[in-house]
C-alpha cells in the first residue's frame, strides 16, 4: 500500500479510497467486452474513461491513499490508465469472487497498514458529473463512519426502477458533520414495477448504488460475525500477500450487500447520506444516450460517441458508437442503438437495449466466446 500522505487541502485525513473494477457489462456489448470492460471506457466523450473519472473524483479527498481491485487480465490496462497508482496499490484478484472478497482484501490490507483507517468503497464503471455534490456526501459519510457504523450513500430515486435495489430511511441520526445521516431501516431486492411506483413516491427510498464507507476494522470485524470463513481468509492474505495464490480460491464468493450490509443494517448498525448528486450505472445503452450530447443541427435526435465524421443520418434519433473505422448511415430510424466494431455490428432500438445480455449469452452457447 501507499503511505499514508499528510493531509493536504481539501483530502479527508484517514480516509482510503477502494475502487473495485470488475464485471463485463454484457449490456453494453459489443463495445464493453470481458476482454475490455466498460470502466476502461470513455463513455461520455470527456477524454476520461470511467475507471479514469472515477479516479479524478476520489483523488482530491483521498490523495494517494487510493487502492484499485481488478482481474488479473485487466492489471496491466489499469496501469495503463493509472500510471500514478503505486504497484502496492493495485490488487490483482486471481479469479472472480463477488465484490465482498475484492473490497475486503484491500480493506484488510489497509487495516495492517492503518488499524485506524475508513475506507470508502466506489464502483469503477458509474458516472457522476456533479463532483462537489459527490466529495461532500462522502466526507459527510467519513464522519458517521467513525462511530463505528457501516455506512451507505443512497441515491434519490429519479423513476421507478425495477433494475435497483432500494434502501429504506429510518431516523435522523445526530452526527456531528453529517446533517443528512439517517439510520437504514432496509435493504430491499429488486422490486416490481408497482411496488417500485410505490417507494418511489413514499419518499423514504434510495436506490443502492453500492457504494460504502467504513472502518477498514469494522468492516472486517462485521464479516467475521456473518462469514467468519470469508474475514479469517482476507485478514491471512493481508498478513502474509504471498498467500494470495494459495488462499484466494479458498475463498466463498459473497456481495457485500448480503453478506455484511443486510444483517448489520437489521442489528440497526448502517447508516445512509441521502446523495444530493446525479449518478448513473451506464447499465445499458437506454441510459448512455441520456450522458451524450446530441449532434448539431443537421441531425437533430441523434447522439454519437466517437467520430461524429463517420456517421451520414437522415431521419434518424438515437444513438450510434462508430468504432470500426468505417462509415456507418442511418435512415428513417427512430430510438435506434447502432454500435459497430471491428468484428460485431449490433443493431437494436433503445426499448430492447435491456435484451443486449442475451446476445451474448447465446454467442457463448454457440461457442463465439471470443466475441464477448
Amino acid at each position: 500500500m501507499a503511505k499514508t500522505a499528510g493531509r493536504g487541502q481539501g483530502q479527508v485525513e484517514g480516509l482510503w479510497g477502494v475502487i473495485p473494477a470488475g464485471g463485463s457489462g454484457t449490456r453494453l456489448w459489443p463495445l464493453s467486452r470481458s476482454a475490455v470492460p466498460k470502466f476502461l471506457h470513455d463513455l461520455t466523450g470527456s477524454g476520461r474513461s470511467l475507471l479514469q473519472s472515477t479516479w479524478d473524483r476520489l483523488e482530491p479527498v483521498c490523495g494517494n491513499r487510493l487502492v484499485v481491485v481488478t482481474g488479473e487480465r485487466h492489471a496491466d490496462a489499469v496501469r495503463g490508465q493509472l500510471p500514478g497508482l503505486p504497484g502496492r496499490c493495485l490488487l490483482a484478484e486471481p479469479s472472480p469472487r463477488e465484490s465482498m472478497p475484492a473490497i475486503g482484501l484491500a480493506a484488510a490490507l489497509i487495516e495492517r497498514e492503518d488499524p485506524d483507517a475508513v475506507v470508502g468503497s466506489f464502483a469503477a464503471d458509474h458516472v457522476i458529473q456533479d463532483v462537489a455534490a459527490f466529495q461532500s456526501c462522502v466526507r459527510e459519510a467519513v464522519a458517521v463512519a467513525r462511530t463505528d457504523m457501516l455506512v451507505t450513500i443512497g441515491i434519490e430515486p429519479t423513476y421507478p426502477a425495477m433494475g435497483f435495489g432500494y434502501i429504506r430511511l429510518g431516523e435522523a441520526l445526530p452526527v456531528p458533520d453529517a446533517p443528512s445521516a439517517h439510520r437504514v431501516r432496509s435493504f430491499v431486492e429488486k422490486p416490481g414495477r408497482a411496488t417500485a411506483r410505490r417507494y418511489v413516491r413514499s419518499g423514504e427510498y434510495r436506490w443502492n448504488a453500492g457504494m460504502f464507507v467504513v472502518r477498514a476494522s469494522v468492516l472486517l470485524d462485521l464479516l467475521a460475525t456473518y462469514d467468519p470463513a470469508l474475514a479469517a481468509g482476507l485478514r491471512k492474505i493481508a498478513a502474509d500477500p504471498d498467500r494470495l495464490d494459495e488462499l484466494w480460491p479458498t475463498l466463498g464468493p459473497a456481495v457485500i450487500d448480503r453478506a455484511v450490509a443486510e444483517p448489520a443494517a437489521a442489528e440497526g448498525r448502517v447508516a445512509v447520506i441521502p446523495a444530493t448528486f446525479d449518478w448513473d450505472d451506464v447499465g445499458d445503452f437506454a441510459s448512455l444516450a441520456t450522458l451524450v450530447h446530441e449532434c448539431a443541427d443537421d441531425a437533430p435526435g441523434l447522439k454519437v460517441l466517437g467520430q461524429r465524421e463517420l456517421v451520414v443520418s437522415q431521419e434518424t434519433t438515437g444513438i450510434v458508437l462508430p468504432r470500426s473505422g468505417r462509415t456507418v448511415v442511418t435512415l428513417g430510424l427512430d430510438d435506434v442503438v447502432v454500435v459497430d466494431t471491428p468484428d460485431a455490428l449490433l443493431v437494436t432500438s433503445r426499448q430492447r437495449a435491456q435484451d443486449v445480455k442475451a446476445v451474448v449469452d447465446i454467442l457463448k452457447t454457440q461457442g463465439r466466446a471470443n466475441l464477448t
